[in-house]
């Protein structure tokens, strides 16, 4: 069936595929963040296991959203682990590591997030994409935000 919203087949695609990449990030930030939530420890315990299971409860519904937009435009959702690390720029954690290190890698991860979506910006732009643009900046936002909370962790 045909997708009359303003945007070609093939932008569509590429916007889609963008997003897909956005999922892959966001899925597997959510996970690495949920894994330090599990096994977080040592004196900072209770303020990164709090943090932790804030971002990730973020993240969870993140996910939903961006894979709603894919679909909206046409094309099928990744929805699995190997689709997630084929498209992710995320790593997975290898070990559980201690908590300085923990804060560290999800900074990476927020932050490899937003230059994710930034990445998109200039097709959504020239296509006149503005349901995509927005979401894009509203995951920037929350993930700039996050990244400075948690490199204010770890500055003196």
């Amino acid at each position: 069936m045909d997708i009359g919203i303003g945007i070609s087949e093939k932008d569509r695609k590429a916007i889609a595929g963008g997003l897909s990449h956005l999922l892959a990030d966001t899925y597997t930030l959510y996970l690495k963040t949920h894994n330090f939530h599990w096994n977080v420890k040592g004196p900072m315990f209770q303020t990164l296991h709090l943090l932790f299971e804030t971002q990730y409860t973020e993240l969870a519904l993140a996910v939903d959203v961006v894979a709603e937009s894919i679909r909206a435009l046409g094309y099928p959702a990744p929805a699995t682990f190997a689709e997630f690390m084929e498209l992710s720029s995320i790593a997975e954690p290898k070990g559980v590591p201690a908590a300085g290190a923990m804060i560290r890698e999800l900074l990476e991860g927020q932050e490899a997030v937003v230059r994710t979506a930034r990445s998109l910006f200039p097709l959504v732009d020239k296509v006149g994409d503005e349901s995509t643009a927005d979401l894009l900046t509203q995951r920037m936002r929350l993930h700039e935000k996050n990244a400075w909370m948690l490199r204010s962790l770890l500055e003196d």
